[in-house]
């Protein structure tokens, strides 16, 4: 019998990770957008995370997504806050810029990974599996 405790607990736990990355992506997301992340974090992965290397799969996908839409967002604040940004605001944007694609490649080939994994695990136990047999006909 499967545990039901063991994938809920690595649900709440990827996303708490998930609803962390948008927290750090968005500096304005107020505690209540934090929850509603977390919430809806929670039932996507208890809904798609059938196994426990699924739900951090999911996890480690949205949070590859976060890290790519975070210099995205950090140019934006700094676009609509100044006409013309300054030497310091141009630096944060490309600091944004190479530590968001890095972290955010790390985590797509990350979740790559994990979804071939969990593909591969999948498909091995269909070939290992024992196939009824039906019975030989009788003439």
């Amino acid at each position: 019998m499967r545990s039901l405790w063991t994938p809920t607990l690595n649900a709440i736990l990827g996303s708490a990770v998930v609803a962390m990355g948008a927290w750090l992506a968005w500096d304005q997301l107020s505690l209540p957008g934090v929850a509603v992340v977390f919430a809806a974090m929670i039932a996507f992965l208890l809904w798609r995370g059938t196994t426990i290397g699924l739900i951090w799969a999911w996890s480690t996908l949205f949070l590859g997504m976060e890290s790519f839409v975070w210099p995205i967002v950090t140019m934006v604040q700094i676009r609509s806050s100044t006409a013309q940004p300054s030497d310091e605001q141009m630096g944060v944007i490309l600091s944004a810029l190479v530590m968001g694609l890095f972290s955010a490649v790390f985590w797509l080939a990350f979740s790559y990974g994990l979804f071939k994994r969990a593909g591969s695990t999948a498909s091995s136990d269909r070939i290992h599996k024992p196939a009824a047999v039906a019975p030989p006909r009788r003439k």
